[in-house]
């Protein structure tokens, strides 16, 4: 790996040592943990503020990643997250290849939700009630999808995809098992997170993540695409649930 003179102590030992990096990892997401258990006993059953405590973790671990890319002397660039401007063509092409992400994200929660009425034997729903909040409220609903594009769309695309996978292929293993490793780990830990969802929920959306990685490494980390097709996909559940609500 290239020394980057900007890089301060802490991030030198970041970029070099696999037990920093290993542990920069595990840091990243028992805080989240922790925060949303100890947060959340205190905002009752009010399922808006309940809501409210999973956005600002998942903010929380943005403010984290950012730092260690800061710590290392790096920038968003490194886990392929550009703000520069793009010609028509080039967002005409983007814009496409989000819509492909979008048809094998959707197949890879299609089918964990077929592998999983395999296993319980019946058509299970993932348990959405924490979004009850949207009943008969469009106003709740435009501002939930802001929040959602935010700290969902943008904001687990940069942490699952972006930090995560790049993260752990650079901990030293052989490249292409590295990616492999890297996109399984990813996937899970990207299931598990929506453990409020219900074990259908864990399912569908670790192979959601599953297909998001395996685009992410063959588009090669051009997050942007992958962000616009999370978004797609918040934006039709979102709708979903506030039509069903009524």
């Amino acid at each position: 790996m290239i020394e980057n003179n900007n890089s301060t102590s802490l991030g030198r030992k970041l970029s070099h040592n696999r037990i920093y990096k290993i542990g920069e990892i595990l840091f990243l997401f028992i805080t989240a943990f922790l925060f949303i258990k100890l947060i959340d006993p205190l905002v009752s059953d009010n399922l808006l503020l309940k809501q409210a405590v999973i956005w600002s973790a998942n903010i929380l671990m943005l403010i984290i990643v950012w730092t260690g890319l800061k710590l290392r002397g790096e920038n968003w660039k490194h886990f392929g997250l550009t703000f520069k401007s793009i010609s028509g063509k080039e967002a005409l092409k983007t814009f496409l290849l989000s819509l492909l992400v979008l048809v094998l994200a959707v197949a890879g929660f299609i089918l964990g939700s077929i592998i999983m009425a395999n296993i319980t034997g019946i058509p299970e729903e993932a348990n959405m009630s924490s979004y009850d909040y949207l009943k008969n409220n469009f106003g709740m609903l435009m501002l939930t999808l802001v929040g959602v594009y935010i700290v969902s769309s943008f904001g687990e695309e940069v942490v699952y995809r972006g930090f995560l996978i790049t993260r752990i292929t650079e901990l030293g293993f052989d490249e292409k098992k590295g990616r492999v490793i890297a996109v399984i780990i990813s996937s899970i830990i990207f299931g598990l997170a929506h453990y409020e969802w219900g074990p259908m929920g864990i399912v569908q959306t670790g192979f959601m993540g599953l297909a998001l990685g395996i685009c992410y490494i063959k588009l090669k980390k051009r997050l942007w695409i992958l962000i616009l097709a999370h978004a797609y996909m918040d934006t039709v559940l979102m709708i979903q649930l506030y039509l069903a609500n009524n």
